[in-house]
């Protein structure tokens, strides 16, 4: 009996999500939970799994499709298969549609593919001259002058194709422009010394590593800051709505991390429960299923404020946007050894500019500032932070 492929719910406010990549091929076999076909939605990318073994039957939507839950989007005709160990390429081929080019921190690359074009004529003489002729010598023609306009660059050389914006890409696009109009958005900077926290990372790293199973990075150490500053600054954990201010005593801190289709911000719930062990683990599982597309929708949504690390693409400074309807987001950039005055005396420490932009209608100046000096005073001195080891 042929089973449907249905689309699933994959969250409460979705009703819509949009095709992608097919990851088989109708006729193909494929085993039960095998992933299956790639779908889009506003908040997230996911594969979707075959909901038995078998065949496919058929393929009734296409890359690029827009179906609702519960469409039906192919059918498996069941049994026993033996899975090919290797897969078959993505069927764009079949779909007819380009695969969308990685996007990193947001950006696209469309790359420019050349072409050139052979006349068949222009090579004639050449072929007529390569055989062997007999009793006649060929003389060969002279090579036409080259005008000028034959020496500018052949219009084949600058292709240009069109790719369809993703659902996480237009969601992204269209959050970023209302929260530049509909927010008085601020940025203010700051930079901390890293030395003190790269020191005990090296102390402690390995004892850390052995004992909880995760890597020791820099990035709990700011999310346990970040709790810090906003029990000290709740206004950026809060949210304007409408004429009223609603402060959170909760932390649900979203960390920004790269996928495939771009940047996503998993949320880490209730921060401030949670052990330095705890979130590494969870922001390194977000970035493992970030990138195989497996992050689920409530993931991602409801977060109360937002860090951001441009320093692992060698960003050295930026504003970053706050993600509405929080109040504000904080951007680390790259460590980078630079003179700094130290008691009178040039010294030499790895330095780390640090940006909080902030919705200006909640947060004044002195709140803004005050917060990233209490991140900056418990990034220097880290022994004020609990290092659960």
């Amino acid at each position: 009996m042929i089973v449907e492929i249905k689309i699933p719910s994959v969250g409460e406010s979705i009703s819509e999500v949009e095709i992608g990549d097919w990851l088989k091929r109708e006729g193909e076999s494929v085993a039960k939970d095998e992933k299956l076909v790639i779908i889009e939605s506003d908040k997230a990318t996911m594969e979707l799994p075959a909901p038995a073994a078998g065949t496919i039957a058929r393929i009734d939507k296409r890359a690029g499709a827009k179906v609702t839950i519960g469409e039906i989007i192919g059918a498996i005709e069941p049994g026993n298969v033996e899975v090919q160990t290797e897969r078959a390429p993505a069927a764009a081929s079949v779909q007819g549609k380009a695969s969308e080019p990685s996007a990193g921190n947001g950006a696209q690359e469309i790359s420019h593919q050349a072409s050139e074009s052979v006349n068949a004529e222009a090579l004639k003489p050449a072929v007529i001259d390569a055989v062997p002729q007999r009793h006649v010598e060929a003389k060969p023609k002279p090579s036409p002058p080259v005008a000028a306009d034959d020496a500018r660059p052949s219009m084949q050389r600058r292709a240009e194709r069109s790719v369809p914006l993703t659902p996480l890409r237009r969601a992204v696009a269209k959050r970023l422009v209302e929260a530049q109009h509909n927010a008085a958005l601020l940025t203010t900077f700051n930079e901390i010394d890293m030395a003190a926290l790269k020191r005990l990372r090296e102390e402690q790293r390995q004892r850390f590593e052995e004992r909880h199973q995760a890597r020791l990075g820099f990035m709990s150490f700011f999310v346990k800051a970040a709790v810090a500053a906003l029990r000290l600054v709740p206004q950026l954990n809060a949210e304007l709505r409408g004429d009223a201010l609603i402060y959170r005593d909760y932390y649900d801190v979203g960390v920004a991390v790269g996928s495939g289709k771009g940047l996503v911000v998993p949320v880490l719930r209730d921060a401030d429960t949670l052990g330095f062990a705890a979130i590494e683990k969870a922001i390194a599982d977000f970035a493992r299923r970030a990138g195989e597309n497996q992050l689920r929708p409530e993931e991602l949504a409801n977060g109360t404020f937002t860090i951001s690390n441009g320093g692992i693409y060698g960003s050295l400074l930026s504003t970053p946007i706050v993600n509405p309807p929080q109040s504000g987001i904080l951007g680390m950039h790259a460590i980078v050894e630079r003179p700094i005055a130290e008691a009178g005396v040039v010294v030499i420490r790895p330095m780390m500019y640090v940006a909080l932009t902030y919705d200006h209608r909640v947060v004044d100046g002195r709140e803004a500032v005050t917060f990233l000096k209490s991140i900056k005073e418990s990034i220097e001195s880290p022994a004020r932070l609990l290092l659960e080891i």
